[in-house]
């Protein structure tokens, strides 16, 4: 009898030990409805998430359980992904049309996703149509747990910055030209939080602060600085980097970086900017003050200088950022535990993005293949072994002979769980092009002007290459990658400027194996929406 006390003490405090350790859940309720907004001044209109532009920040800790029910109140499907999170087995969650039927109007779904094992800055936005340009995007933060180092003093606060483009036009208005077969006109505004020129962030003296800075923009480029302080950069999309110093960063479309700045000035207000890059001259620049506790003088005098259509700046600039390899992430071994460059690399694809027309109208394409997304979400598809809604034969792994024409298609590549993959970015255009990957990061391991070739890979930085999930391909030059595709699920592989997105520039990665097991994957969620071919199946 007394074994059997025993014993039931035992589990019972082993029961109230798990639960103490469970991962911390957070609800939150989003009502997506169309508003009037004032970003320039004037009236437009915008999409609000619970009546906000931006919406709301989701502020979590490493290994947090996020739970949102949004509720879509606008008279078109809806849909929000949450970039830079990995969804870990579940791209279920993933928010894209290739995982997930949208939220039809007047309807609600709830995400249901842990921010596992990261930290750092990252967003989240509307995937669908152009949602995004109507102001459908907010700032999703991990912080680091207690228990974890970070190598840096922790600082005295910390502010968030979503920096991007804006237009005139309301969304609707946008995606009517592009469904013309018409390209985007160049953006009226750069914003920083919603505004142009408005937002204050106070500090005091001798102290040190955070700087969350993200491109939440459509198209452009930014440079990001502030007058009479140094940008220290400590962390690139969930990657604690070395703490190189910075007057001012190149932050392109959809990547984060965050910094550190000491507020060694005397008490005043200064500016903190934001200008377009690759422009001769800069065309938009917009700023926030910086402003000391106690100031009572106004930011004055000169604008600091940024750079302007300068390529090979920023290409400099890109190859200082280096993993910080004895640095903890969200876990307590060392980023550069995971030896990248010494792995055999088991796959090879180069991406070739392009301008096309098909059927008279304006379309991009990666390796001739214009992306259209079907009516039946992919991972449906794959999920129920539905046929013909996608194959993987329309996309080649390289791209094709000059001179063949694009054509539409769905991108599918088939890839195998735990593959070492190298990707090739390869950019022939004028324009620069940023691409971001779901359900993973990569190891940037190279810039370079001109056509990839084989002998490029004597360049590559295989040992304290960056790791993120959003990088930038230069004009006429390539970009290469090098990425563990260990998460089992349906991924997004796309152009982060939106015109070329919404017109065909993105493919999808397929990583699976023939291993039925929750440990690889999750099973399909109960309040899974179905939507297409598989609007009359049911969950198994």
């Amino acid at each position: 009898m007394k074994h059997a006390t025993f014993l039931f003490g035992i589990l019972a405090l082993w029961s109230a030990l798990s639960v103490i350790a469970e991962d911390r859940y957070q609800f939150f309720t989003w009502e997506v409805t169309e508003g009037t907004i004032f970003p320039l001044g004037v009236p437009q209109q915008g999409i609000l998430i619970n009546g906000q532009f931006p919406g709301p920040a989701i502020e979590a800790i490493t290994n947090d359980n996020i739970v949102v029910n949004v509720i879509n109140k606008l008279n078109e499907a809806f849909l929000i992904t949450w970039s830079g999170i990995k969804q870990r087995r579940t791209s279920w969650q993933d928010g894209v049309s290739g995982t997930n039927c949208p939220i039809p109007p007047n309807t609600n779904w709830t995400y249901k996703f842990q921010v596992k094992d990261q930290i750092g800055t990252y967003t989240y936005f509307a995937s669908t149509k152009i949602h995004k340009a109507g102001g459908a995007f907010g700032a999703l933060n991990v912080a680091q747990r207690s228990v974890i180092d970070t190598p840096y003093l922790t600082p005295a606060g910390e502010f968030t910055l979503l920096i991007g483009d804006w237009f005139k036009n309301d969304h609707k208005v946008l995606r009517r030209i592009l469904d013309a077969g018409k390209g985007l006109p160049f953006p009226d505004a750069l914003l920083i939080n919603g505004k142009k020129d408005a937002v204050v962030f106070t500090g005091e003296a001798g102290k040190t602060y955070k700087f969350r800075v993200s491109n939440v923009g459509l198209a452009t480029s930014i440079n990001f600085r502030i007058q009479g302080h140094s940008l220290t950069l400590i962390e690139i999309e969930g990657a604690h980097t070395l703490q190189e110093v910075y007057e001012s960063f190149d932050i392109h479309v959809g990547q984060s970086a965050t910094f550190l700045v000491t507020l060694k000035g005397s008490p005043s207000d200064y500016y903190i900017v934001a200008s377009t890059r690759f422009t001769e001259p800069i065309v938009l620049t917009t700023t926030a003050t910086l402003r000391y506790s106690g100031s009572n003088k106004k930011a004055s005098g000169p604008l600091p200088i940024g750079p302007t259509t300068d390529v090979e700046w920023s290409i400099k600039q890109a190859r200082t950022i280096r993993l910080n390899l004895t640095a903890n992430a969200a876990r307590p071994n060392p980023q550069g535990s995971f030896h990248y460059g010494t792995i055999p690399i088991l796959r090879k694809i180069r991406l070739e993005n392009s301008k096309s027309t098909i059927n008279g109208k304006l379309r991009y394409a990666v390796n001739g293949i214009s992306h259209i997304n079907p009516n039946t979400a992919l991972k449906l598809a794959d999920w129920f072994n539905i046929p013909g809604v996608f194959d993987f034969t329309t996309i080649k792994d390289f791209p094709l002979h000059a001179g063949i024409p694009a054509k539409l298609g769905t991108s599918v590549f088939a890839i195998t769980l735990h593959d070492f993959v190298e990707i090739v970015f390869q950019n022939n255009e004028n324009s620069i092009q940023s691409w971001h990957m779901d359900g993973s990061s990569f190891y940037v391991v190279g810039y370079g002007n001109g056509a990839w070739t084989e002998d490029k890979r004597q360049l590559y930085n295989l040992v304290d290459g960056i790791t993120r999930y959003t990088t930038q391909v230069y004009p006429n030059s390539w970009t290469a990658i090098l990425v563990s595709l260990d998460n089992k699920g349906m991924w997004n592989l796309r152009s982060a400027i939106w015109e070329r997105r919404y017109l065909g520039q993105e493919v999808y990665l397929r990583v699976w194996n023939n291993e039925q097991s929750l440990y690889t994957e999750t099973n399909i969620p109960e309040n899974a929406l179905f939507c297409g071919k598989a609007k009359h199946l049911h969950r198994s």
